[in-house]
């Protein structure tokens, strides 16, 4: 967390040195040090994805859920990434429409789990 910390904090001192020498090359400076933080953290996913594996062996959640669970935290994570870097190019409708699809795609992936529940509810009601 340090390193990423101080990558970032560096990364920011240099787009604001830039930014009055050249716009442009600090906005391209933000979005390079944004992917190598942001795959930096996706390198952390074996950690995770191995915690999940052993969950789902210990309580024996069907898969489908977990899957969903996971690509659901990946696009919130791709989806406020790139809503950051058009914010900080000065691009917030960009941004906010990001955004605004991110949470319908989540929206829609969760769609099955709701209604598995509700079905499972329904069957306990019944």
């Amino acid at each position: 967390m340090i390193t990423v910390a101080v990558a970032g904090i560096v990364a920011v001192m240099l787009a604001v040195q830039l930014k009055t020498v050249k716009g442009e090359y600090a906005t391209y400076l933000a979005a390079a040090a944004g992917c190598v933080i942001f795959f930096y953290g996706i390198s952390r996913m074996e950690t995770i994805l191995d915690a999940v594996r052993r969950i789902q062996e210990m309580v024996r959640i069907n898969r489908v859920y977990l899957t969903t669970l996971l690509k659901i935290t990946g696009v919130t994570y791709i989806a406020e990434f790139a809503s950051g870097i058009c914010k900080d190019a000065g691009y917030g409708s960009i941004a906010n429409q990001i955004e605004i699809f991110g949470k319908l795609s989540i929206l829609a992936m969760s769609m099955p789990i709701v209604l598995a529940l509700l079905e499972a509810l329904q069957g306990l009601l019944a």
